[in-house]
């Protein structure tokens, strides 16, 4: 799959990512895109209190829960494989999770990093290895398995 994209090398904000990602409030998990290359994109989630999940997970101990970290990752590896011209208008669906590792709790007030390598890309298959990080220490990694699907199926 070959980037051919006018958003490569560039930031994007919450608005250009809400136009390449179908998901919104209270299901968007990535606040904004720092760099995006042939193999490579990275961004970002910021993590607030005001996030509806922490209101049972944990109530006076907040996690983030680690499949909405996967999710995450997800996400950042969907504005990758959306923005794509044969793509476009298109839905990015889980295939496969392995190897998903939780190493450090996310809590509020956390800035989760989110790097994703495609290690392998074809038009309707894309495969992925996610690392989120805070700070410096690894949260969480997966290696994940997506079908690009027509919106119509």
């Amino acid at each position: 799959m070959k980037m051919d994209n006018k958003d490569m090398g560039h930031v994007l904000d919450i608005a250009r990512i809400q136009e390449i990602i179908p998901h919104r409030y209270p299901f968007l998990m990535v606040d904004r895109i720092l760099d995006m290359d042939e193999k490579r994109i990275v961004g970002i989630k910021n993590v607030t209190i005001n996030e509806p999940f922490f209101q049972g997970h944990f109530p006076g101990h907040p996690v983030m829960p680690g499949v909405l970290i996967l999710e995450a990752m997800a996400q950042t590896a969907g504005v990758y494989a959306l923005s794509m011209s044969d793509n476009r208008g298109n839905l990015a669906y889980f295939a496969t999770i392995n190897n998903a590792k939780f190493r450090r709790p996310v809590v509020p007030g956390d800035q989760l990093i989110l790097e994703v390598t495609f290690t392998k890309a074809r038009t309707k298959i894309i495969q992925i290895h996610g690392v989120a990080r805070v700070g410096d220490d690894v949260a969480a990694e997966a290696d994940l398995v997506f079908a690009i699907v027509d919106k119509k199926e």
